[in-house]
């Protein structure tokens, strides 16, 4: 039996009013939540029955998907952190969605509710949902393996201590008694993944070795997560190392590898390494991308000071680099050489396209001046048809720390009015700067 009578104490706090949206929450699974807290906040009701019947009124009447995207959001990191009270009702909203009749069973689904059942420290009702789960739905070796790899995965994403050793324990029983290699591949992913994540990359080290040992060739995902985790301790030697040991391992030097070595760096500040590696990817032909561009301009501090007030950042490539010394300089000039821009923004007579979206402020303000560099170049030069139209994406703001504010859509504005440029924002999709081919060429020669 679960245990969800606590979950309605009338002696609990109540939840904030204030839901964050930043998981897949929609209106209807917020007003929900809304009514829940009311609800758990009212002292003339007995908020243990009232609970349940919002639970059980709201499964039965909104869509399976947004049912499942409140679940999602009570499940999540953020809410676990940031609203405990709320993500407390993850429980019995589970159980009413498992008496469901569309629900299907989701190995994964059930370890996320089981890994925040042990952050919030109830054990029992953990241990309880296990057993259940292990003596219904995992009678083949292969779904059990599922299950415990799923819920390393989900405790280790929450940073929950409690769980780990005896779902590490089963992993490492299930390691030792199958004859799968599938089984075994996977346990050890889980295993290494985890470690690294709880910032234990000499433990992942050494199952990486024992994976050979027992023949069983590593992945890029096993490299990659002790790379990762060996960077974020300041590990570099070892870092460098576990890169070496996957290249002769048969692993090409990519662009995710490089880019976790780049994020690395920038987060210690070590801005003279993350030049050598951008000369690097750039002598070994591993492509650019946005996270590349982030990761770097991230660490500038020069360029992310310069954005705090748009009315006098510069609004040209040479006005910025000029501003620019040192490492920053060098490494902002590497990045404008590479031909990123050309991969990111379409070109034919009918229309020029730029799109901004995923890259960060300062990732956004550059490749902006670069990309009215290669304009002015392209128009120039003559051998170039001149588009229809010319656009910047840059989205509404709906992604944005604060819905309906997008800070990429206010810099491109104030940069597009200080230059004179003919771009404004359209009037059919508000996230989108147009101006016709020929304006934009009188402007830019």
């Amino acid at each position: 039996h679960l245990r969800t009578q606590s979950i309605y104490s009338p002696n609990s706090k109540p939840a904030s009013c204030s839901l964050s949206t930043r998981s897949a929450l929609t209106k209807q699974g917020e007003r929900f939540l809304g009514s829940i807290v009311i609800t758990m906040a009212s002292p003339t009701r007995d908020p243990s029955a009232a609970a349940k019947r919002l639970i059980s009124k709201f499964v039965a009447s909104a869509p399976k998907s947004v049912v499942l995207s409140t679940l999602h959001h009570l499940i999540s990191p953020h809410a676990a952190s940031t609203q405990p009270q709320l993500s407390s009702l993850a429980l019995p909203l589970y159980i009413e969605i498992t008496e469901a009749s569309w629900f299907s069973w989701n190995s994964k689904l059930v370890a996320n509710v089981i890994a925040l059942l042990y952050k919030q420290g109830k054990i029992g009702d953990a241990e309880n949902l296990i057993l259940l789960t292990v003596s219904t739905k995992c009678l083949k070796e292969r779904d059990l393996a599922q299950f415990y790899c799923n819920l390393m995965e989900s405790l280790t994403k929450l940073k929950s201590e409690n769980g780990l050793s005896s779902t590490y324990a089963h992993l490492n029983e299930i390691l030792s008694s199958s004859s799968s290699v599938y089984v075994r591949r996977r346990a050890y992913e889980s295993l290494v993944g985890g470690l690294c994540i709880m910032d234990q990359p000499h433990e992942a080290k050494n199952l990486i070795t024992e994976m050979r040992q027992r023949g069983i060739q590593p992945s890029a995902f096993e490299f990659r997560s002790a790379v990762e985790a060996y960077g974020r301790l300041g590990l570099f030697e070892e870092m460098l190392e576990t890169v070496a040991e996957m290249q002769n391992s048969g692993f090409a030097l990519d662009t995710v590898t490089s880019n976790m070595v780049l994020s690395t760096y920038g987060h210690h500040d070590k801005l003279s390494q993350m030049y050598f590696w951008l000369r690097r990817m750039k002598d070994t032909r591993v492509e650019f991308s946005v996270r590349t561009y982030n990761s770097v301009l991230n660490s500038c501090a020069t360029v992310m000071s310069l954005l705090q007030d748009l009315k006098t950042a510069p609004v040209t490539l040479t006005e910025l680099l000029a501003q620019l010394k040192g490492n920053e300089g060098k490494l902002v000039e590497e990045l404008s050489e590479s031909p990123f821009l050309e991969g990111i923004m379409t070109w034919d007579s009918f229309g020029s396209k730029l799109d901004l979206h995923g890259m960060h402020l300062g990732t956004s303000y550059l490749v902006l001046l670069q990309w009215m560099e290669e304009l002015r170049s392209r128009f120039t030069s003559g051998q170039h048809k001149i588009p229809a139209d010319i656009t910047v994406v840059c989205g509404s703001g709906k992604h944005s720390s604060v819905r309906g504010e997008s800070p990429v859509k206010a810099l491109v504005r104030e940069i597009m009015l200080r230059a004179r440029s003919p771009l404004r924002i359209d009037r059919k999709n508000i996230g989108c700067f147009i101006a016709k081919g020929k304006a934009v060429k009188e402007w830019l020669c």
